[in-house]
């Protein structure tokens, strides 16, 4: 893929800041290392959900905090969690859509994704009660094969996408895509606005810092500073987590050793950052900060 920027002198006009907060609700046993060991679709009924404490134990903890923030939730949850679905958004956070399966795009043909788009976001709208227009796909998996997703995401009329990881990493990531809030343009032309979550940049790489495992493993100040970085220059930045990070007794699934590691390190402590996130800082849903902030830079994806 080769990425072409263009910037103004200010890339983003933030007249009061404000950061993303986002959650990815899908079950513990429905992310992709879990299905990398082996654990497939059909299998999923035969799983206790653990879902709907954890979620509980998020919106009580916005709610102490008087934060809001955005939900990608995922389809299969939904049509299975519908009454959840529904109190996240009666407390006034954004409900936006993760797809149906947890499929990576790169298993989808784009018929199939615009299905699952169009599925997901019939779904979510009936039970929420409003638009969604925020997409984010499993395991940020809008990489170089897929870049046609950004056109798929915008002939459906969605207003933006956050699934664009400007990193290195093994199963996805695009090293030299925008680190901050910009327009992307698909190689077929279409155009979304794009919230990749948060970076630390440092010589010759981008350092992921915006959370998920890597808000586990790395301390807390490793997050802090990259969000203090990014005001200080008038970004907001795009923090992510998942529910099930907060549910250090879910059973062991019989993944392979480091893809076990990265699943499980530091559920314990993953409640607690959390909440010293929400103290420090102040958080707002996708939705909002799309509508509230500027950007003039525009890349564009090419496969």
């Amino acid at each position: 893929m080769n990425t072409h920027n263009s910037t103004s002198n200010s890339d983003i006009i933030a007249p009061e800041l404000r950061h993303v907060l986002s959650f990815d609700v899908e079950e513990y046993f429905q992310a992709e290392a879990a299905t990398r060991a082996g654990v497939r679709r059909e299998d999923w009924d035969s799983y206790a959900s653990r879902l709907t404490p954890c979620v509980e134990r998020i919106l009580a903890m916005l709610d102490g905090h008087r934060q809001k923030a955005t939900f990608f939730v995922l389809g299969h949850v939904a049509r299975r969690q519908g009454e959840m679905v529904r109190c996240i958004a009666a407390a006034g956070h954004e409900i936006a859509s993760h797809g149906m399966t947890h499929s990576m795009l790169g298993r989808l043909s784009p018929d199939e994704f615009r299905r699952e788009l169009r599925d997901s976001r019939r779904l979510l709208e009936d039970l929420s009660g409003r638009p969604v227009i925020g997409y984010r796909a499993p395991t940020f998996s809008i990489v170089h094969e897929t870049a046609w997703a950004l056109d798929v995401l915008a002939e459906e009329g969605f207003r933006y996408d956050s699934s664009i990881f400007p990193i290195r990493h093994d199963r996805y990531g695009v090293p030299d895509a925008p680190r901050w809030m910009h327009r992307a343009c698909g190689p077929g032309g279409g155009e979304i606005i794009e919230l990749p979550p948060l970076t630390l940049h440092l010589p010759g790489m981008n350092l992921p810092a915006g959370g998920g495992g890597y808000f586990r493993l790395f301390p807390y100040w490793v997050t802090a500073a990259a969000i203090r970085k990014a005001r200080a220059t008038g970004q907001p930045a795009v923090i992510y987590l998942h529910p099930w990070e907060l549910d250090a007794a879910q059973p062991v699934l019989p993944m392979g050793r480091v893809g076990r590691w990265r699943h499980r390190v530091n559920l314990k402590t993953t409640g607690a950052k959390l909440d010293r996130l929400l103290t420090d800082f102040h958080f707002t849903s996708a939705a909002a900060i799309i509508e509230t902030h500027r950007t003039t830079q525009t890349a564009r994806y090419d496969a």
